[in-house]
């Protein structure tokens, strides 16, 4: 089981719906469950074979990149720096898991 994969994802889906409850943004919902849906799948694949693991490093490259660039463009470490670290964090665990 993929525990640190869904783990993960419920981070993303709690994310959203925090920026939606802290500041009424339907676009961080959105993303959030987005996001969370698509890793959830994506560990739920990994659960079954640990090779495959596309979905999920699409998904967190994605995110890697994108909150990566709210990041350094906003300073801010909450939310943009704690969700690209943890989807580049990601990103190498899924890289270490296929090369083993």
């Amino acid at each position: 089981m993929d525990w640190l994969g869904f783990g993960y994802a419920a981070a993303l889906a709690f994310g959203g719906f925090m920026g939606y409850r802290r500041k009424g943004s339907v676009m961080s919902l959105v993303a959030g469950l987005f996001f969370g849906s698509i890793s959830a799948y994506g560990a739920y694949r990994v659960t079954n074979d640990p090779r495959d693991i596309w979905t999920s490093l699409i998904s967190s490259g994605a995110l890697t990149v994108v909150m990566g660039i709210r990041f350094k463009k906003s300073g801010k470490l909450m939310p943009a720096g704690i969700m690209a670290g943890l989807s580049l964090l990601m990103v190498l665990r899924l890289l270490i898991l296929v090369a083993a």
